[in-house]
């Protein structure tokens, strides 16, 4: 059976990506999302955290790409 997991740092590693790729700092980001501290998001682009299922929506909107561009997906074998 394959079950896929999300690699926590390359989807950080594509979140900053596709945020340079739209033009955008992390202050931008954090104003969009209404976050009083970019913390959130620092810790997206780290690795430490995944968005809530809300915030990649916005994410997908706000970089113009789908859910799927975003997230990094491994395939593991159990």
């Amino acid at each position: 059976m394959v079950i896929p997991t999300v690699n926590l740092a390359k989807t950080g590693a594509n979140i900053v990506r596709l945020r340079k790729q739209a033009g955008l700092t992390v202050r931008d980001m954090q104003k969009v999302f209404g976050f009083n501290s970019p913390q959130a998001i620092y810790k997206w682009q780290k690795g430490v955290a995944l968005p809530t299922v809300d915030n990649l929506i916005i994410l997908e909107v706000l970089l113009q790409v789908s859910i799927d561009e975003i997230l990094v997906v491994d395939h593991v074998v159990a």
